[in-house]
C-alpha cells in the first residue's frame, strides 16, 4: 500500500462531476449491476434465528423490484407518492423500497419498535399512500388506519404463508404473482426525492429528513476510504434495517457496487456468538456496527480460535464514539483496525478515519474528501432563545461542526413540512450539525457532545422530549428531564431526573414501573436505564430546563444537588 497522503485524498473526489443528471436509485442498485454482467452474483444472503435461509441474486432482485414497481403502479402509486415500511430484517424490505423508487415514488424506513403514535405521525406528516408490513406488525397500522388521512393500501408480507388477517389488507404474494417482471423504471433526476428518514429533535415532533436519488452514490468516498469495500466483498451491518446506518451502509451504498449483503432476522437481542458463526458461514469481509456491538463481540471467549474468521478484513464503527479499549481489544484479538466516524441522518458521515491513515485513538478522524467544514462557536445555554450566530472558533477551541452545503452532494434537501426547522440548520450556506467537536493541530476531530440535547445512546438518536413526555404521562411524574449518561458497556444511556407528583415515593418498584411505562408508550430503546428522583430541576431564568448542566454533571461524575 502506498503511503497515505491526506491532501491528495481530500482532492481526489469532485463531489459532483461523477453524478449523472438522470439517476434512479432502484435501477442503479439492480438493473445497472446486471448490465455489468453480475446478474448471477448473490445480492442478499438472508437468514433468521429459526434457522431458515434464503438468498437472491442481482437478476432476481431486478425482477422482484420490477414486480413491486409494477404492482404499486397498478395501485395508483407513482411520482410524488410515499410508501412506509414497517418490517424487520427481511429481503422484502429491500425489494419494496427499491420498487417504490422504480415506480417514481419514495419510501420511509421505520423501526419495528415504533408504537401507534410514532407510526400515525409519519403517515400523516409524509402523506403516506401505501404501508408495507408483516402479519406480526400490522396491528399498530390497523389501530391508527382510520386516522391516517391519505393511507389507501396496507400490503401484508405473507412470506411465511400467513394470510392477511383483515379484508382491507392486501396480500403481497398475490399482488406479486400478477405483476410484471419487465416493468421499466420511471426516469428520475438525481435530485428527485427517494426516501425520508425521520430523526429525533430536542422538542416537538420528529423531523423527516428528505434525501435525493443521488444519495447512494454521493457517498462514494465512504465506500472507498471508510468502509473500504467493493465487489466481490460480503458485508453486513447487524442493526435493524429500519435505521439509517444499515439503510445506507449495507443497502443504498452497497448494492450498486454489486456486493453480497448478509441480512439476519434476529428474534431477540444481538447474539454475538451467532454472528461469529455467520462470519464463518458467509465469509464476511466487512463488519459495520456500533461500539456496543463490537464490545459484545469481545465477550465471546476464544472466538478467534473457535471460528474461521480469515475472510474478515475491515471494521467500521458509528453511532457513538469508539472507546480506545474496544479498538485495541479488537485489533489484538482479530487483527482488525476499526475506523470510527461521525455523522447524522441529515448528512451521514462527514468526518471519519480512512484506510491507510494513522489513527489517533478517541478521534473520529479527518474531513471526508471534497467536504468543507468549519467549527462555529457554541451558543450559551442562557442566551439560546436569542438565536445562533455563526462565528468560527479560535484554533483548538471546541465548536459546533458546520458543513458547507454546496460541498456535499449527499446533504439532505430539507426537513419535510418544517421550513422553520430547516432554516434553523441551514444558515448562510452552512449546515449546522449540532455536534460539538474540537480539531487538533494535525486536523483530527474529537467529539465532545451535542450543542442541543439530542441523546446518543447505544447507536440510537433519542429525543429527550419523547422520553420526558412519556414519563410525564404517568401520574407519579410531575416533571422530568432526560439526558445522556456514561455507561461502561453501552457507552451512553438515557438517564431521567424526575420530580415526583405529591403523594408518591421514589423507590425501586416505581423505577421499574416508569421504565416499563416508557417502553410501552414511547419505544423500548428510549427507556431510561437510570432514574434519579430529585426535588427540583435546574432551569434558566426563562424557565427552560438546563439539560446541558445535568449532562455535564453526569460525565464529570458529580452528583446533581440543587
Amino acid at each position: 500500500m502506498s503511503e497515505f497522503n491526506y491532501e491528495n485524498v481530500w482532492k481526489s473526489m469532485d463531489p459532483w462531476s461523477f453524478i449523472p443528471e438522470k439517476f434512479n436509485i432502484g435501477a442503479a442498485s439492480t438493473d445497472a449491476v446486471c448490465e455489468r454482467g453480475m446478474g448471477d452474483t448473490v445480492a442478499i444472503y438472508w437468514e433468521n434465528s429459526n434457522g431458515e435461509a434464503r438468498q437472491v441474486t442481482y437478476d432476481q432482485l431486478r425482477k422482484d423490484t420490477n414486480r413491486v414497481a409494477s404492482m404499486l403502479t397498478s395501485l395508483g402509486f407513482g411520482k410524488g407518492d410515499v410508501l412506509l415500511l414497517r418490517m424487520s430484517n427481511l429481503i422484502e424490505f429491500y425489494t419494496i423500497a427499491l420498487g417504490a423508487t422504480k415506480a417514481g415514488g419514495s419510501f420511509i424506513p421505520t423501526s419495528t419498535m415504533f408504537r401507534e403514535k410514532d407510526i400515525l405521525y409519519r403517515l400523516n406528516d409524509a402523506k403516506v399512500k401505501v404501508v408495507a408490513t408483516t402479519p406480526q406488525l400490522v396491528d399498530v397500522v390497523d389501530a391508527v388506519r382510520d386516522e391516517a388521512k391519505t393511507l389507501e393500501h396496507v400490503i401484508v408480507i405473507d412470506y411465511l404463508g400467513e394470510k392477511p388477517s383483515a379484508a382491507n389488507h392486501l396480500s403481497f404474494t398475490e399482488l406479486m404473482d400478477k405483476a410484471d417482471e419487465n416493468f421499466h423504471y420511471v426516469e428520475t433526476a438525481n435530485d428527485d426525492i427517494a426516501f425520508v428518514a425521520y430523526t429525533s429533535g430536542t422538542t416537538g415532533d420528529p423531523k423527516g429528513v428528505v434525501h435525493y436519488h443521488r444519495y447512494g452514490i454521493a457517498y462514494e468516498y465512504l465506500a472507498k476510504y471508510w468502509y473500504n469495500y467493493d465487489a466481490p466483498d460480503v458485508i453486513t451491518c447487524p442493526a435493524e434495517v429500519g435505521w439509517l446506518l444499515p439503510v445506507s451502509s449495507s443497502f443504498l451504498y452497497a448494492l450498486h457496487r454489486g456486493m453480497g449483503i448478509v441480512l439476519y432476522h434476529e428474534l431477540g437481542a444481538f447474539n454475538p456468538e451467532k454472528w461469529f458463526e455467520m462470519f464463518e458461514k458467509y465469509g464476511i469481509n466487512v463488519f459495520i456496527g456500533t461500539p456496543t456491538m463490537f464490545r459484545m463481540l469481545m465477550k465471546v471467549e476464544d472466538a478467534e480460535k473457535r471460528f474461521d474468521l480469515s475472510k474478515w478484513r475491515e471494521g467500521t464503527s458509528a453511532g457513538e464514539p469508539l472507546a480506545p479499549d474496544t479498538f485495541f481489544k479488537v485489533q489484538e484479538r482479530f487483527g482488525i483496525t476499526i475506523r470510527d466516524g461521525i455523522g447524522m441522518s441529515e448528512c451521514m458521515v462527514y468526518v471519519h478515519n480512512m484506510i491507510g491513515m494513522d489513527i489517533k485513538q478517541g478521534s473520529c478522524g479527518k474531513i471526508g474528501p471534497g467536504i468543507v467544514i468549519e467549527l462555529m462557536e457554541v451558543p450559551d445555554e442562557d442566551d439560546e432563545e436569542s438565536g445562533v450566530k455563526l462565528k468560527p472558533v479560535k484554533d483548538g477551541d471546541p465548536g459546533v461542526l458546520c458543513v458547507k452545503i454546496d460541498s456535499h452532494p449527499g446533504m439532505m434537501k430539507e426537513y419535510l413540512n418544517k421550513p422553520e426547522a430547516t432554516a434553523e440548520v441551514f444558515k448562510d450556506g452552512w449546515f449546522y450539525t449540532g455536534d460539538v467537536l474540537r480539531k487538533d493541530e494535525d486536523g483530527y476531530f474529537w467529539f465532545i457532545g451535542r450543542a442541543d440535547d439530542v441523546i446518543k445512546a447505544s447507536g440510537y438518536r433519542i429525543s429527550p422530549f419523547d422520553v420526558e413526555s412519556s414519563l410525564m404521562g404517568h401520574p407519579a411524574v410531575h416533571e422530568a428531564a432526560a439526558v445522556e449518561s456514561p455507561d461502561p458497556v453501552r457507552d451512553k444511556v438515557v438517564k431521567a431526573f424526575i420530580v415526583l407528583s405529591e403523594g408518591y415515593e421514589g423507590n425501586d418498584d416505581l423505577i421499574k414501573e416508569l421504565q416499563k411505562h416508557v417502553k410501552e408508550h414511547a419505544a423500548p430503546y428510549k427507556y431510561p436505564r437510570k432514574i434519579q428522583f430529585v426535588k427540583e430541576l435546574p432551569k434558566t431564568q426563562s424557565g427552560k430546563v438546563k439539560r446541558k448542566m445535568l449532562r455535564r454533571l453526569e460525565f464529570d461524575g458529580t452528583p446533581y444537588q440543587l
